[in-house]
């Protein structure tokens, strides 16, 4: 399993608000490299499929239909532990618990418009960047 891949998607409410350059300056800065990088606006039912893991949770209807609601940035990104690194750098889910200076704390306003997605182990980071990139496309 390799550990310097891990998946993310910068969400509807990042690009409405225009945030979408800056947060890939900052996770380019920080030392994580672009293998692959699409924009896509997800159907409600490729939503329902990427997030089918909570299915039975609360709140899974409700990111559906906000993941569904507008353009989407998603990306393969590479560095060392890429995972760990990642999640560190855009803070806890909660932008209001996340540390200064992490993406989440900079650009999010909720739980769930948080600004970005991070994949939360490198067997997920290979399986979520599967659903969008086939392995031609990461380079």
């Amino acid at each position: 399993m390799s550990n310097d891949i891990t998946f993310s998607i910068i969400k509807p409410d990042a690009l409405g608000r225009g945030d979408a350059g800056r947060i890939l300056a900052r996770i380019t800065d920080t030392g994580f490299r672009i293998a692959a990088l699409r924009m896509l606006h997800m159907t409600l039912r490729q939503a329902e499929g990427f997030y089918a893991v909570h299915r039975e949770r609360p709140f899974y209807q409700g990111l559906v239909e906000f993941m569904s609601s507008g353009p989407v940035i998603v990306m393969v990104l590479r560095h060392p532990d890429a995972v760990e690194e990642f999640r560190r750098f855009i803070g806890t889910t909660d932008p209001a618990k996340a540390g200064p200076g992490t993406i989440r704390a900079e650009f999010g306003t909720d739980v769930r418009m948080n600004a970005v997605h991070g994949s939360d182990s490198p067997e997920n980071a290979l399986l979520e960047a599967s659903y969008f990139f086939s392995a031609i496309d990461i380079f």
